[in-house]
């Protein structure tokens, strides 16, 4: 069967391939909802290395989708159920390694094709299904379970004293990630620290805001998320490194292109644990699906997911990677090519 594939072929420039797939096998959705992602945008926007460009183009770009169940062949779903879609393709079979750090493994969207496709032909298990959640905010799931992940961890390397928890970043990934914490960390007080007034407003279900230069005398966390990413990743972690008491565990998760220098010598010191977190496998979905099918936790989520308006052509494709450059959070558009 002949398939319709979007591909991104250079900064700004999308072209319509086709490919002939064997619809036979696996699981075939219809892509229904996309979400974009910073990673997206810094292929769109030709931010990354001109040799990672040239070796990683043309590639269908959105890693981050809900869709429905067109065929199934191995007779696990039904067809019109709804699902999202993990992008994760597990390597070397390890039972010590997360299926996303493992050896071999592949993420589309990054080297392979992304859900910017007509259909998507997957195996059953990177499918999970779901109920109750709209469409727009359903496909943020990836985005959510990154999120479950680093707070998956945080749960089985941190000590067990997490009276309070500090999570620095103000933009959409530090915002799901509170989301998250506070659900799977009750008893914690979480504090987010940022650089924009107009963003921590929007974290009205944390204990505390705080303007990263505005910390107050005595302030110190227990452990600590960093979730700046880009050039904050540098001011973030210095913080985080100051104000984190001893033996605390801290989770990495923003990227950043450019190398970051950090204080070993108060590392050691304090006997810190830095752990980097990224992507997620099969579990961290279905406990994200898990929290975003309950409605006061999807409320929140939608107060960062911006819809666009449909997207039938390449000149959409354009306009939604435009527009999300202009929106504060994360930007969905349901998908119709």
């Amino acid at each position: 069967m002949v398939n319709y594939v979007y591909q991104l072929v250079s900064p700004h420039v999308f072209s319509l391939e086709y490919e002939d797939v064997d619809f036979t096998k696996e699981v075939v959705i219809r892509p229904r909802y996309l979400a974009v992602c910073h990673a997206d945008q810094r292929y769109y926007q030709g931010q990354r290395d001109a040799a990672v460009l040239r070796k990683k183009l043309p590639m269908a770009l959105i890693h981050e989708c809900c869709g429905e169940v067109i065929r199934d062949c191995t007779g696990t779903f039904q067809r019109g159920q709804k699902v999202v879609l993990i992008p994760n393709v597990p390597g070397n079979d390890d039972e010590m390694i997360y299926e996303n750090y493992a050896r071999g493994s592949r993420f589309l969207s990054s080297g392979s094709d992304g859900f910017m496709r007509e259909f998507v032909n997957l195996p059953p298990d990177r499918v999970v299904p779901y109920e109750g959640i709209e469409e727009p905010i359903a496909s943020i799931s990836e985005f959510v379970s990154v999120g479950v992940h680093a707070a998956t961890r945080l749960s089985l390397l941190a000590h067990s004293r997490r009276e309070s928890i500090g999570i620095w970043g103000d933009g959409s990934l530090a915002y799901v990630v509170a989301c998250v914490v506070r659900r799977m960390f009750p008893q914690a007080k979480v504090s987010v620290i940022g650089k924009s007034a107009a963003k921590l407003s929007s974290f009205t279900f944390v204990h505390n805001t705080y303007m990263a230069d505005m910390l107050p005398d005595g302030f110190s966390v227990d452990h600590a998320l960093e979730c700046a990413g880009g050039e904050g990743s540098y001011y973030a972690i210095d913080d985080i490194i100051t104000y984190i008491r001893p033996q605390g565990t801290v989770m990495l998760m923003g990227v950043s292109e450019n190398k970051v220098p950090i204080r070993t010598r108060d590392i050691l010191e304090k006997g810190l644990t830095m752990v980097g977190s990224s992507r997620s496998g099969r579990a961290d979905f279905e406990k994200a699906v898990e929290l975003m099918e309950d409605k006061k936790f999807q409320s929140r989520l939608r107060y960062i997911v911006y819809e666009d308006q449909p997207v039938r052509s390449i000149r959409d494709i354009q306009r939604v990677f435009e527009t999300d450059m202009a929106t504060p959070f994360k930007t969905s558009f349901r998908w119709e090519l």
